[in-house]
């Protein structure tokens, strides 16, 4: 499993370890085809108001990484976060008929946390494990992303987050080549990195976990082979700005 370059992520060790940095996971070298998701299939409806108002922001955004920075691409990426522990995550299965399938749990109220950063339209994605979520944890976690994909050097990034405390602007800083753009209140179906979590809890649904380095063990795994071929079809929102080149 990797790691960030550098020092730890204050107040937010990875479940590898008291005291490390969140774990970065790659993503697995080898594709699979999967059907496309409806979230990428074209809504024959027009435009929500707040699908309308995120597009405008978006454009705004693009237009003026663009105009600072004509020499870089511009890619539009979305952020959010998923929390994981050890209360089971229960779902309807397939059984023989007049036999109920039996899932075992024990309710114990111990979490950890799944970052996701996602390109929607191509699918590359980046993760992380942390066991808390904070600002001053996020602030580190944004630069550590920003280092890692090349913003401020090799591209221009327009991010779009939801409107959880830690996101705030206020007293956040922000890395060279990342511009935020929330999303309106109460709107997570505009939220391309909300669709990774159902794919993500699939090898720990209906299932009794004993730790949380287990559940660690897992999940870390899980997101390695998710890979960019898989998530594509579910984040690739019609409407979602594609990455735009150097002029």
């Amino acid at each position: 499993m990797e790691r960030p370059q550098g020092g730890g992520l204050d107040g937010a060790a990875s479940r590898l370890g008291a005291g490390a940095p969140a774990a970065r996971l790659g993503s697995a070298e080898a594709h699979r085809l999967v059907g496309p998701g409806a979230a990428a299939a074209a809504s024959a409806r027009g435009h929500t108001r707040a699908e309308s108002g995120l597009q405008g922001g978006l454009d705004a955004a693009v237009a003026e990484a663009r105009a600072a920075h004509p020499d870089r691409p511009v890619e539009v990426w979305a952020e959010d976060e998923h929390r994981l522990g050890l209360k089971p995550i229960r779902r309807r299965v397939w059984a023989p008929t007049g036999q109920r399938p039996i899932a075992l749990g024990h309710h114990r109220y111990q979490w950890l946390h799944v970052a996701a950063f996602v390109q929607p339209t191509s699918g590359e994605a980046v993760w992380y494990l942390c066991s808390s979520l904070s600002k001053p944890f996020f602030a580190e976690l944004l630069a550590t992303f920003a280092r890692e994909t090349g913003a401020g050097r090799e591209r221009s990034i327009v991010l779009v987050l939801d409107n959880a405390g830690w996101h705030g602007p206020k007293d956040l800083p922000i890395p060279d080549g990342i511009r935020l753009v929330f999303l309106p209140p109460y709107s997570p179906e505009l939220q391309p990195a909300e669709h990774l979590w159902p794919l993500v809890d699939e090898p720990i649904v209906n299932r009794h976990l004993a730790t949380l380095d287990e559940l660690s063990t897992i999940v870390a795994e899980r997101c390695r082979q998710l890979d960019a071929a898989t998530l594509q079809p579910h984040t690739n929102f019609y409407w979602w700005p594609r990455p735009v080149q150097p002029s």
